[in-house]
């Protein structure tokens, strides 16, 4: 397994609002909108599931597979190019405050790693970085 961690991301929100929110995959749909259609298609979800279509990797899903409330939530790979496992940890800084990162295990062989390590640690950014401008209320 080689292992990508984003960088720790300040979040204006408790750190039970985060986990709550991302806890639940439903509540991407108060979030899509967010997200540019050209790079997330076909997106669907449920409470533990998510789906989309990223363009050009494919098709990606995936599935919680622990809750660690309210500090982290994991979630697996049921659908993807590459198998991956995929958690975003959340810390409290103040009572209003949190930080949060993601990292993601994924199971890549020495020249797949060369390939894909600074486009997967490059959208690891932009993830961590999502997640901390979400409006967790």
């Amino acid at each position: 397994m080689s292992r990508f961690e984003s960088s720790v991301k300040q979040v204006p929100y408790r750190q039970q609002s985060v986990f709550d929110m991302l806890s639940d995959l439903s509540n991407a749909e108060r979030v899509k909108h967010l997200v540019n259609d050209d790079q997330l298609q076909n997106m669907s979800f449920d409470n533990d599931h998510i789906s989309v279509n990223v363009p050009p990797i494919g098709k990606i899903a995936l599935r919680i597979v622990e809750r660690e409330d309210p500090k982290c939530v994991k979630y697996q790979s049921v659908d993807s190019p590459l198998p991956f496992n995929l958690w975003v940890q959340m810390l409290p800084v103040t009572d209003t405050t949190s930080k949060l990162k993601v990292t993601i295990d994924a199971e890549l062989n020495f020249l797949m790693k060369g390939i894909v390590s600074k486009p997967l640690q490059e959208g690891l950014e932009k993830l961590a970085e999502a997640l901390s401008k979400i409006r967790y209320e």
